[in-house]
């Protein structure tokens, strides 16, 4: 199979941005990576290539739209029109602690990080796809998002509000042929997730290739009916989801964040 997509991926230097940068190359995409310096991006580029893959490597601070701004432009004037940018730059919580014991720059550093950045990316990217007709933006999301942790005050906060982010844009882009997702891997083995207080000695980690599969079908455009919807990839077959339950995910208004009312006479239920 040969993927003609023209893709971006954030946070490419290492981890699970490198993996999706060299699968979708593997999968016949032209992949632009982009990362904080152009030393950190050598050996993905030359990965990419190595695959007869075109690529590119722009850098860019995620948290400055006007780097943002210039490194799209970048990857575009070498790759052409951007089909697939996929939102994977992100930071943790360094230590596991409760919000008011942690580092006050640190912890906005993780907000700015996991929500300016995709921020920052969509507007650099969504008038360009709109005005095509068509595009797809998958958001590195986690379960994060959806539960309380006292000791991830800063992950959790920024995911979730990606999270709402995303709701309130996907519903208008799709009308206008622009798909965009918010996909968990689950827990899968990086220097970032490795290195967490609360995975230590943690063997039973999700299987990559599915968060990769994932980010393919995505692309394939196979999985357009639940944009907008959370989607774990981890647990999720989410081309079987989209292909049996869409109507019935949309029906139910499932997969968002929601208020859970106290009971049928909830006003704000």
């Amino acid at each position: 199979m040969t993927l003609g997509t023209t893709a971006l991926v954030t946070g490419a230097a290492r981890g699970l941005g490198r993996s999706i940068a060299e699968h979708l190359a593997g999968q016949g995409a032209s992949v632009a990576v982009l990362g904080r310096t152009a030393e950190s991006l050598e050996p993905v580029l030359a990965a990419i290539r190595a695959t007869g893959a075109r690529g590119t490597a722009v850098v860019a601070d995620v948290t400055d739209l006007s780097a943002v701004t210039a490194a799209v432009a970048d990857a575009e004037a070498a790759l052409g029109p951007l089909d697939l940018v996929v939102n994977n730059a992100g930071l943790i919580d360094d230590s596991e602690v409760p919000f008011w014991e942690t580092d006050p720059d640190r912890w906005w550093a993780v907000v700015e990080t996991n929500l300016r950045g995709p921020a920052n990316i969509d507007r650099a990217v969504i008038p360009g796809m709109l005005a095509r007709g068509r595009g797809r933006i998958v958001n590195i999301n986690s379960g994060f998002a959806l539960r309380t942790d006292p000791n991830y005050s800063a992950y959790s906060t920024s995911k979730a509000a990606l999270l709402r982010l995303s709701d309130a844009m996907a519903g208008p882009l799709a009308e206008r042929g622009v798909y965009l997702f918010d996909v968990s891997p689950g827990a899968v083995a990086t220097d970032m997730t490795a290195g967490m207080a609360m995975f230590e000695g943690k063997s039973d980690w999700y299987d990559k290739q599915r968060i990769l599969g994932a980010v393919t079908a995505v692309a394939e455009g196979k999985v357009d009916a639940l944009a907008g919807r959370f989607l774990h990839a981890g647990k999720d077959d989410i081309v079987k989801l989209a292909a049996e339950r869409a109507d019935d995910i949309a029906e139910r208004d499932a997969r968002r964040l929601h208020l859970r009312p106290y009971g049928d006479d909830d006003p704000e239920g």
